[in-house]
Parts: C-alpha cells; sequence; structure tokens
C-alpha cells in the first residue's frame, strides 16, 4: 500500500518539510558517487552505531568526523543518509504526503524539533535491542515514523490516496493506512524478518511522535477529530441537507472544497437567472435541468385514448331498464 497523496489542505507553505527532503536528496547525490569503500566508510562515520550512542566503544579519532566525546551527535547525521534509491524515494514520498500537514499542525521550529527528537527516540529505541552492537544505522524511517504517529492522532479521517498491489488506486482513511503500516512493522519484527531493516526504530519513532504531538501541536487544533462530526469510515452524500439548518450537514473536511465550489455554483447561477431560477417568457432558461415555460405557455400533454369495455346494446326495450 503506497500512498500518493492525501486530501488535506494546508494553511502555511511547509517550508522545513521542504528542506528536510532537499537535504536528504543532496546528501544522497552526494553519496552515490563514492566508490563502494568510500561509502561503507561514510556510513561508519555518520551512522548511528548503538555502541557508540551507549559509551560502549569510539571510532579512532581519524575516523570520527566529531570532537572527542562527542560520537553521539552521529545520531542527527544519521537521520539524512541513505542507504538505495528505494530508502530515499520511500521515506521522502511518506515525508512529502504527511510531513506537510503535520508541520502546519505545529509550526515551522516546533515541527523541526519534533522531527529530530522522534528520530533521537527511534535509534535509541534500537539501539536498547543490543547496546554493544558495532552496526550504523542510516535512513530517516525513525524520524519519518514520528510523523506518521503524529499524523495518525491528528488527521485519522483524512482520506490517502493509495496505490495498493501495484494495481488499484483508490482513497482510504488516514487511520487505516497509517494503521496498517504501523501493524505491519510490529509483525516484521516479531516474525524475525532482518533484511537489514531496523524495525524496533519505526515502532519507537512511531510511538514516540504520538506521545509529543500533543506537547508540539497548537492549542486549537484537536487529536482524533479535526473538527468535523464526520465518522473516519463514514459515507458522505455530497448536496445532502440537514433538517434542521437546510445546509449541507456533516461535511468531512477532505469535501468542504467541493461543498463551497458548488455553493458558488449556484450562487452565480441564482444571480445570473440561470438554472432553477431562470428567466420566463421568451428569454426562459432552456438548461435541462431549469424551467422550460411558464405554466401560462406550457402546452398540455395530449390525452392518449384510452382503452375501454365495449357498450352494451339492449336488444329488447321493453325488458327492466337494469337488467343488461
Amino acid at each position: 500500500m503506497l500512498p500518493i497523496k492525501d486530501n488535506n489542505p494546508t494553511t502555511i507553505t511547509p517550508w522545513v518539510t521542504y528542506a528536510i527532503i532537499a537535504i536528504n536528496v543532496v546528501v544522497f547525490l552526494g553519496t552515490v558517487t563514492l566508490d563502494p569503500q568510500s561509502a561503507r566508510l561514510m556510513n561508519i562515520q555518520y551512522g548511528a552505531i548503538p555502541a557508540v550512542l551507549f559509551g560502549h566503544a569510539d571510532l579512532p579519532p581519524e575516523l570520527s568526523p566529531f570532537p572527542a566525546g562527542f560520537g553521539f551527535l552521529s545520531i542527527f547525521s544519521a537521520m539524512f543518509m541513505h542507504g538505495g534509491w528505494m530508502h530515499l524515494g520511500g521515506n521522502m514520498l511518506y515525508l512529502w504526503v504527511f510531513g506537510n500537514n503535520v508541520e502546519d499542525a505545529m509550526g515551522h521550529f516546533r515541527f523541526l524539533m519534533f522531527y529530530l527528537i522522534c528520530g533521537v527516540a527511534a535509534a535509541l529505541g534500537h539501539g536498547l535491542l543490543d547496546t554493544q552492537s558495532q552496526l550504523p544505522m542510516i535512513g530517516a524511517s525513525g524520524a519519518l515514523a514520528g510523523v506518521l504517529g503524529a499524523y495518525f492522532l491528528l488527521y485519522p479521517k483524512a482520506r490517502i490516496l493509495v496505490w495498493f498491489f501495484w494495481v488499484f488506486i483508490f482513497y482510504v482513511p488516514a487511520v487505516f493506512v497509517l494503521g496498517f503500516w504501523f501493524v505491519t512493522q510490529i509483525i516484521n519484527f516479531g516474525s524475525g524478518a532482518q533484511d537489514g531493516i531496523a524495525w524496533v526504530a519505526h515502532i519507537a519513532g512511531f510511538i514516540a511522535g504520538m506521545a509529543l504531538i500533543p506537547l508540539f501541536k497548537h492549542r486549537k487544533i484537536p487529536l482524533w477529530h479535526d473538527g468535523s462530526p464526520e465518522r473516519a469510515f463514514g459515507i458522505y452524500r455530497p448536496g445532502r441537507k440537514s433538517r434542521d439548518t437546510g445546509t449541507a450537514s456533516n461535511v468531512p473536511p477532505w469535501a468542504a472544497a467541493y461543498e463551497a465550489e458548488r455553493i458558488a455554483k449556484h450562487a452565480r447561477m441564482r444571480r445570473n437567472q440561470r438554472g432553477p431560477w431562470g428567466k420566463e417568457g421568451a428569454n426562459a432558461d432552456k438548461s435541462p435541468w431549469g424551467r422550460y415555460q411558464t405554466p401560462d405557455t406550457a402546452p398540455k400533454p395530449s390525452k392518449k385514448p384510452s382503452v375501454g369495455v365495449p357498450k352494451v346494446v339492449r336488444l329488447h326495450p321493453d325488458q327492466n331498464n337494469d337488467d343488461t
């Protein structure tokens, strides 16, 4: 299930999201030009090594790009490194789809702090499995998982356009897309699937994002509700009116733009006397659903000949009139 876009508008330009994507792409393009040995050396120097993070080992001074005693800073540099095109493309696609709305909910600076803290939590969660491990971890997946966890609580009712099994494309509620993603991480970790993927980092980052979003979001932004009475899996019927107010009721956020466009169109037609509000007489509106003619000039439909019982002829007039 690959997300393509969401139907969830923003109120600000997500500059931090754009900058993070740009930095990741530039760093990756710089690493792909290196030979395999230099690329491995760069992963060791700038990757998050659990043994270094927990103080059980240190890189040799000639290899460490950080001053003595500051090797833990690799936990931040590792967030902007990737091991391949698929690794980079998948992470940046998820960040492009979900990052802008989370940044919109908390602002630029708070989002940057939130992103980095989730990345730190993900790396530490991965390192706790084996604090003596000397294998470097790279990638933005942990920090990205925090963004997904925040989106899961902020906009569960937003519709996500997904590419399912590389064949079907349709809209799915965000609570299902992100819930499915989180469950797959747990299943992969429980099944022992390795493939060089830090499943625990994804799980820890997602949980950190859910735990931190109440502290970083704007106070006016609600959780799990996004201001709409429409349920996450409800059915929206365009143009349906409420009996109490006479206006469209239970309009979810993803359909608000459609409703506004429909109301504006009807207002223009009413102003121009088109459609049901068309002019009478010679200038009557001829639209398919407008008033064709006024009741005075409208031709009456011709009566169709009815099929009745043939008249019975009385053969004996001197008999009782009621006797036929």
